[in-house]
């Protein structure tokens, strides 16, 4: 088994991205406006920290806006590489989205609540260039739309990672304990990490070094 991938989400800094990327990251978050959830940092700072990032390490924009318009126009100011659409998206306008962002990596995050994300998944996957499988929850009063540090169900999981073109990425509530289990269960593409590799809300490489050993013990 190659190891997956591991993008570590919720960069707030220069110095926590150039940590992630030192410790083995290929990929890096960085979270703007969301209903809850931590991490969240001004779109100026996204594009401060997108442009340092060296080149073949990935750059995810988490937005939470839904209209393919408006994700289009925050992603040319914030510059990543990549859109991690975290909500639906409305009237699923993905061909529009794809139109306005040409070259730039579209991800789909599913939060996997029960056999009809599996259908979500299933629908929405040939729109997009990969599915990220998170522990949110759309239908609360206040939306979660990832980071909530709680795992879900990883046998809807490894049924969404098996019956999808697209790779995967699992996400919610990985640590260093649990990661070896949830790879094998689910053998996604990529590992999708926040909580579980911070103190006190900071990046924390006493975390995020045992976190890395156990996803390269995988392989």
């Amino acid at each position: 088994m190659t190891p997956p991938r591991v993008k570590v989400c919720c960069i707030q800094t220069e110095a926590e991205a150039a940590l992630a990327v030192r410790c083995g990251a290929s990929a890096l978050g960085l979270v703007s406006a969301m209903p809850s959830g931590p991490g969240v940092i001004p779109d100026d700072r996204i594009a401060q920290i997108a442009g340092k990032v060296p080149p073949g390490i990935a750059t995810f924009l988490l937005t939470s806006r839904q209209q393919a318009p408006a994700i289009a126009e925050q992603q040319r100011r914030c510059r990543t590489t990549a859109v991690q659409v975290c909500d639906r998206l409305a009237d699923r306008d993905y061909a529009g989205l794809r139109q306005e962002l040409p070259g730039i990596g579209l991800v789909q995050v599913i939060h996997v609540t029960g056999p009809e994300s599996v259908d979500e998944a299933i629908r929405v996957a040939p729109e997009v260039d990969a599915l990220l499988l998170d522990s949110g929850n759309q239908a609360l009063p206040v939306k979660e739309l990832g980071g909530t540090g709680r795992t879900h169900d990883w046998r809807l999981s490894r049924v969404i990672r098996d019956a999808v073109r697209v790779p995967v990425f699992l996400a919610g509530g990985l640590t260093a304990t649990n990661v070896t289990d949830a790879i094998t269960a689910v053998e996604p593409f990529g590992l999708d990490l926040c909580s579980g590799v911070r103190t006190g809300g900071r990046l924390d490489q006493a975390r995020l070094d045992p976190f890395m050993e156990a996803v390269w013990r995988t392989g």
